[in-house]
């Protein structure tokens, strides 16, 4: 499985995670077995907010792009993300959505 990204601005995360065809996103689960090799299946024919283009199947492979929503903070890996090609099962290894804010003094000393 092939899959580009269209980095967005959004207060909701993404997790996503692979069986075989089936793409699982935020718990939700989208089957594209039956996708036969040289098939395009059309965005719109899709009921989901986070699939940005058709999905294909060329030379054995799914090929698809996701939104991948980011938090204000979001690292340059995760505003320019590269493509993962996916070669198992399991999760999808996603940019991290925003920068990890260290502790500041001030909220370390605040009781």
């Amino acid at each position: 499985m092939q899959i580009s990204f269209t980095p967005t601005r959004c207060d909701t995360a993404l997790n996503a995670t692979r069986q075989g065809d089936v793409l699982t996103l935020n718990g939700e689960a989208f089957d594209f077995t039956a996708l036969s090799e040289g098939d395009v299946l059309p965005r719109e024919a899709v009921t989901c907010a986070w699939l940005a283009s058709d999905v294909t199947r060329e030379s054995g492979t799914l090929h698809l792009t996701l939104i991948l929503p980011h938090g204000a903070d979001a690292p340059v890996e995760t505003r320019f993300p590269q493509p993962v090609t996916l070669a198992g099962d399991g999760p999808v290894p996603l940019p991290p959505y925003e920068v990890a804010q260290a502790p500041t003094d001030e909220s370390e000393g605040a009781a």
